[in-house]
């Protein structure tokens, strides 16, 4: 009888209810770093002991904190560490349960390709683009509803998937998807930027294997894959809120305090330590809760996450939310940590100031700072404004595109100039392109611009169709859905037969420069030369230079044609008697004078 009891209460401490939940959920042998922490969340797990055997593998601390719900266990993987599983048992008591872990092999790497100025990045807001699986529709009680901008609208993984062909077609050579994470918010959230579960894909977009899956087919088309992260913040539905690790894990933990968004004060060398805490430990909304990155067991924790996903997914780069508002020290542990174990990776950080000093105080090695960042990469918030005013339908401005002259002008302040995301807009600022026009010369040399200065250019979803919307009408006006992305949709702008005679040259034009971006030197490693916009003929000129292969750009603000003497530009064109230019094929002499349309444009391939 007595054996039978205890065999019972062994049945019951081992059964599956019991078992706690593991973060990260497994791990791999032969990472660089042999360390590992994982977050064990349970009824009482913080008052049980923990052993571990396992050949290879040392269980080095037991952290417990003030919650007894909480335990954080550090590993030491060796080198001669075979996959397999581990077994941990938990004792509290006479209460003893066993839990596996597994340790994977890893697997031949097709990702951590990192991404350059030889790539253009194409971004998607996934609830926004296309409705490849409707079964997954609705999830714990919030439902699609396509005429509300600010709710779910269906757009998930397979859409993107089965539309693979359609934007490599276009000739963009990476995916940049707003966050994939679960947001199990009980409204809107569907922009992804409020996660309640840092290991696990929203079940809305698919899978965690959806996801890989993706990512393996959006490498076999040979583009690369950017995974939108944010350790910022979290959800405020996140599953720990209810029952939260240490007394610190947030900032302003006693309940929600708003950031200041004063953005300067965390490199303005007369700022009081208030004005930084009021910027980085406030909260955006209440429905996001701020993290707090000087607690180490959570700094720990993220840092792992990434480098989880990277390893598990194969993802290239990625684009980091809101870089300045999280604790400095972090970030740059954080970025340093991921460059170890993935050399080529690239980690973009969203710093949105509009001038170039700030964003080039956060890029990595800068003579700006007393302290290193160990951010490769910057969004150059100052370039896209710059733009926005050259390029504005409204401007009257004489000679506009010295605005654009004036910022790369300034290029001498960052340490790596190429490392630079450029973009004419986002899923956060109004659409380049406005509802009102009626022909593409504007829309032309913007898109020129972008595609030859120098940087890593950026297109957001649907600028190839035109596509609009005014930050002045809601954020969901910037992100509306793909005309065909739905089995309902009347027209499919897909597809060249659904598009208007308007969107299919804009959509042609786009291609072309993409397509031939893709071969050229020049534009993915070469030296850029401008010259000053002349008043009198508001012309900005520049080239891109690598060696032999050499391109000049013409762009014409004026209305009027002008014509430009080839002699200005001597250094650029050198032994070179021609150009072609790349969308209309047509041979432009540089033993005469040019002569270009109003507000015309011209890529001329020098030969």
């Amino acid at each position: 009888m007595k054996n039978v009891l205890l065999f019972s209460l062994l049945l019951f401490f081992s059964h599956p209810s019991f078992s706690h939940r593991i973060e990260p959920a497994f791990w791999w042998a032969g990472m660089k770093n042999p360390e590992l922490q994982l977050l064990v969340h349970g009824k009482n797990v913080g008052n049980a002991t923990v052993q571990l055997r396992y050949a290879g593998v040392r269980l080095e601390k037991t952290v417990r904190v003030e919650n007894p719900n909480y335990l954080f266990l550090y590993l030491q993987i060796g080198k001669d560490a075979q996959p397999g599983l581990l077994n941990f048992t938990f004792t509290d008591g006479k209460k003893q349960s066993t839990q596996t872990f597994e340790l994977k092999a890893r697997a031949h790497a097709t990702g951590a390709q990192g991404f350059s100025p030889s790539d253009v990045l194409y971004l998607i807001m996934p609830d926004r683009f296309a409705n490849g699986n409707p079964s997954n529709d609705s999830w714990d009680g919030v439902t699609v509803d396509r005429s509300e901008p600010f709710a779910r609208h269906g757009g998930d993984l397979e859409g993107v998937n089965q539309r693979l062909d359609y934007i490599y077609s276009l000739g963009v050579t990476a995916i940049w998807l707003n966050p994939v994470l679960e947001n199990k918010m009980p409204e809107g959230s569907y922009h992804g930027y409020a996660i309640t579960d840092f290991y696990k894909v929203d079940p809305r977009l698919g899978s965690n294997d959806d996801y890989c899956r993706l990512v393996e087919n959006i490498h076999s088309k040979g583009m690369k894959v950017v995974m939108d992260m944010i350790y910022n913040h979290c959800g405020s539905h996140h599953w720990w809120m209810k029952d939260l690790p240490t007394p610190d894990w947030l900032n302003n933990q006693e309940g929600f305090v708003p950031t200041t968004h004063n953005l300067y004060t965390v490199m303005d060398i007369h700022a009081p330590q208030s004005e930084v805490e009021g910027t980085v430990n406030g909260w955006f909304v209440p429905e996001m809760p701020d993290l707090n990155q000087r607690n180490p067991l959570l700094a720990t924790y993220l840092i792992q996450n990434s480098i989880w996903w990277i390893e598990h997914a194969q993802i290239d780069g990625i684009r980091h939310d809101t870089h300045p508002y999280a604790d400095f020290d972090f970030l740059a542990q954080w970025c340093k940590a991921v460059k170890n174990e993935y050399p080529r990776f690239n980690i973009v950080g969203e710093s949105w100031y509009v001038n170039p000093a700030p964003l080039a105080w956060w890029q990595q090695s800068s003579t700006l700072s007393e302290r290193q960042s160990n951010l490769q990469t910057v969004m150059d918030f100052s370039w896209m404004k710059a733009c926005e005013q050259a390029f504005s339908v409204q401007s009257t401005e004489k000679n506009p595109l010295k605005r654009i002259y004036e910022v790369l002008a300034q290029d001498f302040i960052y340490p790596d100039l190429n490392n630079i995301l450029i973009f004419l807009d986002n899923h956060d600022v109004s659409r380049f392109v406005k509802q009102e026009e009626t022909e593409l010369k504007r829309f032309k040399q913007a898109v020129a611009l972008l595609l030859t200065t120098r940087g890593i250019p950026q297109l957001y979803y649907g600028t190839e169709i035109l596509m609009s919307g005014e930050k002045s009408d809601g954020d969901g006006n910037l992100r509306k859905d793909f005309s065909g992305g739905w089995k309902e949709d009347t027209v499919n702008a897909f597809t060249k037969e659904g598009r208007t005679d308007l969107q299919n040259e804009a959509w042609s034009y786009l291609q072309t420069l993409l397509q031939w971006r893709k071969t050229n030197k020049a534009i993915a490693e070469g030296k850029l030369i401008h010259y000053a916009p002349d008043y009198n003929s508001e012309c900005y000129v520049y080239a891109r230079v690598a060696g032999s292969s050499r391109v000049l750009i013409i762009i014409n603000a004026s209305e009027s044609k002008q014509t430009l003497s080839p002699q200005k530009y001597y250094e650029v064109i050198g032994t070179f008697s021609a150009g072609e230019d790349i969308i209309s094929r047509e041979k432009i002499s540089l033993e005469n004078d040019i002569t270009v349309d109003g507000k015309g444009v011209y890529v001329l391939e020098l030969y």
